[in-house]
């Protein structure tokens, strides 16, 4: 059995000793470095603990939460129909954490970084009967080290970007023997199958099952309750008022957006922005009211202060994990990503309740995006989107057959989509059964 590279092994060193230094100009470096302190040891006294050897553990592993909302449907079947088994879930990236605490685990935590002797530690100690990756993310040494063990490999809601990093020398290289070493594959396209074939991956562990997250969004909005705080309260507006929702944003996305709304409230008086940024902290929410005071838009309120300020048509989200549910209040959704380097972020989020999106110009490493837009429920901004932005708010504020042909050819996109959560534990199902 192949063992990662002499040179990868050496990358993951030099960059677990760098990692403190970017630590103290990165906070979510550092709340993952700290956090990640004592994982192998924790994982391990769970293990003393509640591990019965005589049943099957499936750790399930994604890195952050878009591929843990992946995961959590899988995750809940296996759950109703194994409930003798056992389930673990890490995770890599900080962000995941409030998503972990919700997921029908046994035990969840992060994903020790990928040396030997931590590896090593965590699989002796959680004697897994399967390992599933979510998405892409094939940590070698994990993978390899688990094969040696018989543990059975798979890897879930496949997907790779036509100009992924990873086609490229040197992850490629890396991370070969990692992909050939899966015994299932579920690919989200054919597309997909072909690209992880070029990965490593064998042909004939490789099958298309689909995205589970569409399963997961129409779930979430099938169980929608208006009536909870805050919706109830923001819900409670006039008739003829014109929500837009922008959500995860990022500095570079509001630098569009609210002069674009500043425009946009000169001509539209009922117009109303909710604003969530993707990372709500002090700093952020406080460049957001700078910016608003520039335009001379009025002062933004925070949605904590809802309840006591006075009125404004600029609300901004200061708290997180209400965004899914806050797209079904909008007339039209910004989804940010797009003028940012890390890339967009959910459309599925906003379409399932037949909302049109609006996205800025780095979509094309999202599938959902490209297939969003070429069904007519999204559209592409350019570079300088400020103009462009207006206009497109006026069209589907002024032409509300307009607005509605997008809002459904984007839902009905979502809706066709389900099934995949199903075919993907089926999947997980006959992997643990060998």
């Amino acid at each position: 059995m192949a063992r990662p590279s002499l040179v990868y092994r050496l990358s993951v060193t030099l960059a677990e000793r760098a990692l403190p230094l970017a630590a103290r100009f990165d906070k979510k470096i550092k709340r993952g470095l700290e956090a990640r302190r004592g994982v192998t040891e924790r994982l391990a006294a769970w293990a003393r603990a509640h591990r019965d050897p005589k049943r099957p553990l499936v750790w399930v592993h994604a890195p952050s939460v878009g591929e843990g909302l992946q995961a959590k449907p899988v995750l809940e079947a296996l759950r109703a129909e194994r409930p003798q088994w056992q389930l673990a879930y890490t995770f890599f990236s900080p962000s995941a954490e409030r998503l972990a605490r919700t997921l029908p685990a046994d035990v969840t935590d992060y994903l020790p970084f990928d040396r030997p002797g931590d590896v090593g530690a965590v699989l002796a100690a959680l004697e897994p009967s399967a390992l599933v990756f979510a998405k892409l993310d094939v940590w070698p040494e994990l993978t390899l080290a688990a094969a040696r063990r018989g543990v059975k490999l798979g890897l879930i809601a496949a997907t790779v970007a036509p100009h992924s990093s990873r086609l490229r020398w040197p992850a490629r290289q890396w991370a070969e023997a990692a992909y050939r070493a899966l015994d299932r594959v579920g690919t989200i396209s054919e597309e997909d199958g072909r690209r992880l074939r070029a990965l490593g991956a064998r042909s004939e562990a490789i099958q298309v099952t689909g995205d589970t997250r569409y399963d997961s969004v129409v779930e979430r909005a099938e169980r929608f309750d208006r009536t909870r705080e805050p919706f109830l309260r923001l819900g409670a507006v006039r008739a003829d008022a014109f929500t837009i929702v922008a959500g995860s944003t990022w500095p570079g996305d509001e630098a569009v957006v609210l002069p674009a709304f500043a425009d946009l409230l000169a001509q539209v008086p009922t117009a109303r922005l909710i604003l969530a940024p993707h990372e709500p902290h002090p700093d952020h929410l406080a460049g957001i009211a700078l910016v608003a005071r520039r335009l001379n838009l009025p002062r933004p309120v925070r949605l904590s202060q809802l309840e006591h300020a006075a009125p404004s048509p600029v609300i901004v989200v200061d708290r997180v994990g209400i965004l899914a549910d806050l797209y079904a209040l909008a007339d039209v959704a910004f989804v940010g990503g797009g003028y940012h380097r890390a890339g967009l972020h959910s459309v599925l989020e906003p379409a399932v309740f037949g909302v049109p999106v609006i996205v800025g110009p780095h979509w094309h490493g999202s599938r959902d995006a490209a297939l969003l837009i070429e069904r007519g429920g999204a559209v592409a901004l350019p570079a300088d989107g400020r103009q462009p932005l207006h206009a497109q708010w006026l069209v589907w504020h002024h032409d509300d057959g307009a607005r509605g042909k997008a809002g459904k050819a984007g839902k009905k996109m979502v809706l066709a989509g389900r099934g995949a959560a199903e075919r993907t534990t089926a999947l997980v199902l006959e992997l643990v059964a060998g």
